[in-house]
């Protein structure tokens, strides 16, 4: 071998280690030039600095002429092939091979193990067997392990086991840690412990192997122990101590053993970093979150793409999106991971327009969304209510072929849930080929919304009898669908079999959902009973149930003590005052109404003002009581004096009882026609296009008066009127509502 050819075969190194292919090209030029007839080991140099650079077909060009080509040239340009997945040129340039070794066969066998074409791989093992066993190396078994623990081919796993038990490789640890890799990621986790006591000499990366299945498996005990017991660590040890108690919920020890690891000085990488910061996340510890994140300024590691985004995540899990924004915008790489942390913090910090505005930005950057993100913006549509992006998110999930995912999938029947149209929500659901509880719970959720207690409790059933768990979520559905339905002894039942038959402890939610079970069927005293033996005070949310069924049943002696529980909770909420002043006004108690709205003065408690909203031709239009700020107020107004007067011939007969004002009948009357939602359904008649279901949202519970009114213009006009209040989905048709008596 020549001076020469040494010469040429460092900077072809230099060139593979920089990925400088146009500087490889210059040295093969210069070779051609220089040497009249080059050795193969220079060809071969050659064939394998094109291959790593990725270029295949100067790689064959070269392997063709080289005149005499020896094993190691062959088995160059078949790992070339293997590498790069062209698999039919792989199997070509091995069926010619005149001679093979245990390196010819690794090449296939990777080549078939990096496809995930275990047939193929197997055929291929069963076939460098046949050839002889002194082929096989650990390079073979440990691949044939990983392909095992990638499919889940566990009895394959077992028998590749077995088989290195017969050649003798048990006690090669580049063997035994993908062989406990395989078992823990399946489960069988006393298995990767036997492989790992049985194994004479055992490194540190076999013990790193061993802890990462115990914190897998959820066996945290075991695997501080053995964490404990290693005489040396690496950093990678504590990274994966770091990672796995993040992964176990356990955010606080992850912390403490993050401060411990700097204490001791080691090296910390991006994975350090991230686990660090997704704890600081979970617990939402801003201030060890922070000084995570001048840690990672101090260490150089902010352009790190990985580091960045879980610091961007951090923050909005600590609701300080303003600082997410700040991370993100300094980010000098940003990849999907990157968009999708600031998109979901939008979304679960009820930012959910500039959600949607980012996912666009993102777009606009030519970067592609993956399931996760396109899930996660169509959940924000959902949020929103708005059908008319979501049914443009539902579009690219078809087009992008991401319908498939359950979390998209998933995503979209709760967007046409929560935006009222539960057919389209129960066609997706039909269409999905995998469903889980996410997707059950979802519709189970929508269909009580709507009120439809007899389609929620049969899907329940069916839930069931697939053998799929409900949550704590799905019964939240099922006990809202009997409370609006009034099935009270049912509700009892679903509430009991939560522990008995479920294992779910219920949460204040679903006493909430009892609550409201009790007070809507007008059993006040019974309710009051419930909450007296609860293992924990109702909220805000429980309190005014009751106080709102008080007003609906007129009890004003529950209602004054449901009243007094409110503001003792929360003193600035006007629910208590509100309700319980409209108890006192169906009652003619004028002097308790002006007493309780001079306590609201003298506190401070501001009533929020209600407000509907209609969208039409991509504008959102918002109305408040009596508004005249619209510049089609003329002709809202008009609609609905001439709604009023049909009304009326129709039977409609005005609840006073719901105006809080000592004031004069037709005054009375007046205030009650021009409510926001009835100025939003106005607008609605007038511009929406008939045959189209005209959809409102308001940010309070709709009254009592304007939900009759309702039902009367649906059958006056003969529109599907669709309203989303701050309870529930109410769709009127042909003058009766989805909820019936019950809303």
């Amino acid at each position: 071998m020549s001076s020469n050819s040494n010469y040429y075969c460092s900077l072809l190194k230099i060139c593979t280690e920089t990925q400088n292919r146009s500087q490889a090209k210059k040295i093969h030029c210069h070779i051609l030039r220089t040497i009249k007839d080059p050795e193969t080991f220079l060809l071969n140099n050659l064939v394998n600095a094109y291959g790593k650079l990725g270029d295949l077909t100067y790689a064959r060009n070269v392997f063709d002429k080289i005149p005499q080509p020896n094993l190691f040239s062959w088995n160059t340009i078949l790992f070339t092939y293997s590498k790069s997945g062209n698999l039919s040129d792989m199997n070509d340039i091995f069926n010619r091979m005149p001679k093979r070794d245990g390196v010819s066969w690794n090449s296939l066998i990777s080549g078939y193990a990096s496809r995930a074409l275990v047939t193929d791989a197997v055929k291929g093992y069963n076939s460098m067997l046949g050839d002889g066993a002194a082929n096989l190396n650990r390079i073979t078994f440990s691949t044939m392990l990983i392909l095992s623990s990638s499919q889940g081919c566990i009895d394959l796993g077992r028998q590749i086991h077995g088989q290195i038990v017969k050649f003798g490789f048990g006690s090669y640890v580049f063997v035994g840690c993908p062989l406990m890799d395989m078992y823990s990621k399946a489960g069988f986790i006393y298995d990767a412990k036997q492989v790992f006591d049985e194994t004479p000499e055992r490194n540190v990366v076999m013990y790193n192997t061993m802890i990462t299945g115990f914190l897998r498996c959820g066996m945290v005990e075991d695997s501080w122990s053995l964490f404990h017991s290693m005489r040396e660590k690496d950093p990678i040890s504590w990274t994966t101590m770091i990672t796995g108690l993040t992964q176990n919920g356990l955010y606080k020890e992850a912390i403490d053993l993050f401060r411990e690891m700097r204490t001791e000085g080691l090296v910390m990488d991006q994975f350090t970093f991230g686990s660090m910061l997704t704890a600081c996340g979970g617990l939402m510890a801003l201030k060890e979150g922070k000084q995570a994140h001048a840690f990672v300024i101090r260490t150089n590691h902010m352009d790190n793409v990985f580091v960045g985004s879980a610091l961007v995540d951090m923050y909005c899990k600590c609701k300080r999106i303003a600082f997410a924004e700040a991370v993100f915008k300094r980010m000098t790489h940003k990849n999907v991971v990157s968009w999708t942390a600031l998109l979901v913090g939008y979304g679960q910090n009820g930012y959910s327009e500039e959600a949607i505005r980012v996912f666009c930005d993102m777009q606009r950057n030519g970067i592609n969304p993956d399931y996760y993100t396109l899930g996660s913006v169509i959940s924000s549509c959902a949020n929103l209510a708005s059908l008319e992006e979501g049914s443009q998110f539902h579009g690219q999930a078809i087009v992008s072929g991401l319908f498939s995912f359950t979390t998209v999938s998933n995503a979209l029947v709760t967007l046409y849930s929560k935006c009222g149209s539960i057919e389209d929500a129960n066609r997706l659901f039909n269409e999905m080929n995998f469903r889980d509880e996410v997707s059950w719970t979802a519709l189970v959720s929508g269909y009580a919304q709507f009120g439809k207690a007899d389609e929620t409790i049969d899907l329940f059933q069916k839930m069931l009898a697939h053998g799929l768990k409900p949550d704590e979520v799905t019964f939240v559905g099922v006990l809202s669908a009997c409370s609006r339905a009034g099935l009270v002894e049912k509700g009892y039942q679903y509430f009991e079999s939560m522990v008995k038959e479920h294992g779910i402890m219920p949460v204040v939610d679903h006493y909430t959902c009892m609550i409201d079970l009790l007070s809507r069927a007008g059993r006040l005293e019974e309710a009051r009973c419930f909450i007296n033996k609860m293992p924990m005070p109702p909220d805000a949310i429980g309190w005014s149930t009751l106080l709102s069924s008080c007003r609906l049943h007129g009890n004003l002696e529950v209602g004054k003590w449901a009243a007094a529980s409110l503001q003792e909770l929360e003193p600035n909420n006007p629910a208590g005052y509100i309700l319980l002043s409209s108890i006192y006004a169906a009652k003619g108690k004028w002097d308790y109404v002006s007493e309780l709205r001079r306590g609201m003065r003298d506190k401070g408690v501001r009533k929020e003002p209600g407000c509907s909203w209609i969208k039409y031709k991509g504008k959102v239009h918002i109305f408040s009581a009596d508004d005249q700020t619209s510049p089609f107020s003329d002709q809202i107004y008009a609609e609905l004096d001439k709604l009023n007067h049909k009304m009326i011939e129709e039977g409609y007969v005005p609840d006073l009882s719901t105006v809080l004002h000592d004031v004069e009948e037709s005054e009375k009357k007046k205030m009650l026609n021009y409510h926001s939602e009835r100025l939003a359904i106005a607008f609605g008649l007038i511009f929406i296009p008939p045959g189209l279901p005209i959809r409102i949202v308001k940010n309070l519970r709709v009254c009592g008066d304007c939900h009759n009114a309702t039902k009367y213009i649906s059958k006056i006009t003969h529109r599907e009127i669709l309203v989303r209040d701050a309870v529930r989905f109410h769709l009127f048709k042909d003058g009766t509502c989805s909820c019936g008596d019950f809303w």
